[in-house]
């Protein structure tokens, strides 16, 4: 017991029970605030003055600092947690970047603003509590036992609660009481501000279908033809089924597309594209590249990788059928937990969008009186900060989520301890949802299994093991060498691409 205990005692010395939720938090400056910029890099307003062909605003270099106040008299200065709690301030730092204007490909103006106050997690790398002894945090007026790993809006303290959430990208097939088909594949493909729900039946007729977007119930033969996978033989090999009766049923019914232009005519059709033949191909292809799969990729050259991508899917799905065998969703290697990282990325993505919106609406508004307006005038700082502060001060986030930012519980040490390590299901509470609420094996060390609420959120609101780690996501980049490394062989294909 003794070796026990002094073995703990050193873990909790060295691991913060909100380790991994501040590790979230930086990879959300480090990172993700890169990756949202990098998405909305070039804006281009649709009215510009009439002696110009081309325009663009670029936004470039997002940084931030060490969380300061403004005073009234306009003077800048270093503030720490003690002072916003009570001075009921909010506990945050600027956000800068660097916007430039492009007037026909040539940099016009360029400058440095600043376009929010982002909140700022106590003891994360930004903070000022960050590294500190505890001599020195009784010195700054912080309890030295204090974790952490929460936000502080208007001098509340508010902790972001994780949410738990079926892992995105993911291939599920599972049996269904009701509708048309039996067995339904479901997938959420999710890339930056995309995140496109894909469904797979099998009708009546034998045939597999497919529904993502605008594209309703289009047979998944014609889609895969479609990306540029014209030939049956070669849709068999990457199928790869001993019994193939059931993939030949669906062959057999497009054994006349022999080229991908048809063939995407013919789902444009199906959808009810009706322009010229040209316009409406050329359509048809640009929902293909945007919103089918686009976690493998937006452009041109993926088409090949989705069609290899929905053979495999599609494989799975007849497996599935014929053994009678579904995917278990309440199994932890199916889901995914979004931190306070994750969550605020999702919120600021949103709102930059609408600060974006703002500016075009300003810059187009001014050309129309026939000025032609500086950038630096039409930003408006206040309005990126107002929208994150709401969202925080409220809980109501981005996807009509609700009571995602919640004010700490301080009632005991425990209690606060509790509340940052909590986990919570999007599952409506009112429904009943037993297999959701149940204790599942793959619990076990990873979430608490006694502590739950009784009544109407048994099971849904749950809470990490106190020695749970959750691990970063890994970039795909960063994966293949490791896999390499461990003996994956890479070959060339036809296309002249990469297969694994």
């Amino acid at each position: 017991m003794k070796k026990s205990y002094t073995l703990l005692k050193k873990y909790f010395e060295e691991n913060s029970i909100i380790k991994a939720n501040i590790e979230s938090f930086n990879n959300f400056i480090d990172n993700e605030l890169k990756v949202i910029i990098e998405e909305n890099k070039d804006i281009e307003p649709t009215i510009i003055p009439p002696n110009i062909d081309e325009f663009k605003i670029r936004l470039d270099n997002v940084w931030v600092t060490k969380p300061e106040i403004t005073e009234a008299d306009g003077s800048k200065r270093s503030i720490y947690p003690i002072e916003a709690r009570l001075r009921k301030l909010s506990y945050s730092v600027p956000l800068f970047l660097e916007v430039s204007a492009h007037i026909n490909g040539v940099q016009r103006e360029s400058f440095t603003t600043q376009i929010a106050n982002i909140p700022i997690m106590l003891k994360s790398k930004y903070c000022h509590l960050h590294g500190l002894s505890r001599e020195e945090l009784i010195k700054n007026n912080e309890d030295p036992d204090d974790p952490g790993g929460y936000f502080i809006i208007n001098g509340t303290e508010k902790a972001i609660v994780n949410i738990e959430d079926l892992a995105s990208n993911r291939f599920m097939v599972e049996k269904q009481t009701t509708g048309v088909s039996d067995y339904v594949g479901k997938l959420f493909s999710e890339k930056g501000s995309y995140k496109i729900p894909h469904q797979f039946e099998k009708l009546k007729d034998g045939l597999f279908y497919l529904t993502f977007t605008r594209v309703k119930r289009v047979p998944v033969i014609a889609i895969i033809k479609a990306l540029g996978l014209i030939k049956d033989e070669d849709i068999m090999r990457f199928i790869s089924l001993e019994d193939d009766a059931e993939v030949l049923i669906n062959l057999y019914e497009f054994v006349d597309m022999k080229n991908a232009e048809d063939t995407v005519d013919y789902i444009a059709k199906k959808i009810g594209i009706t322009q010229a033949r040209e316009i409406r191909i050329q359509r048809m292809q640009e929902i293909l590249d945007k919103y089918l799969l686009p976690h493998i990729g937006t452009g041109r050259e993926d088409r090949l990788w989705k069609a290899y991508n929905l053979c495999k899917m599609l494989k799975k799905m007849i497996i599935t059928i014929r053994e009678e065998r579904e995917d278990d969703k309440d199994h932890y290697m199916n889901k995914r937990l979004k931190m306070s990282g994750d969550l605020l990325a999702d919120l600021f993505r949103v709102n930059l969008k609408v600060l974006i919106g703002d500016l075009l609406y300003n810059f187009q508004r001014i050309v129309k009186r026939g000025k032609f307006p500086s950038i630096k005038v039409i930003i408006r700082e206040k309005l990126l900060t107002q929208r994150i502060y709401s969202s925080m001060a409220t809980g109501n986030w981005v996807g009509g989520r609700k009571g995602v930012s919640q004010r700490i519980e301080r009632l005991n040490f425990l209690q606060t301890l509790s509340h940052l390590q909590r986990v919570v299901s999007p599952l409506s509470s009112s429904q009943e949802n037993f297999e959701a609420r149940s204790l599942h094996s793959t619990h076990m060390g990873r979430l608490c299994t006694s502590e739950t609420p009784e009544g109407t959120n048994i099971g849904l609101r749950k809470n990490l093991a106190l020695m749970a780690s959750v691990s970063q996501t890994t970039p795909e980049e960063e994966v293949l060498p490791m896999l390499q490394k461990a003996g994956l062989e890479v070959e060339k294909v036809s296309s002249g691409r990469k297969k694994k």
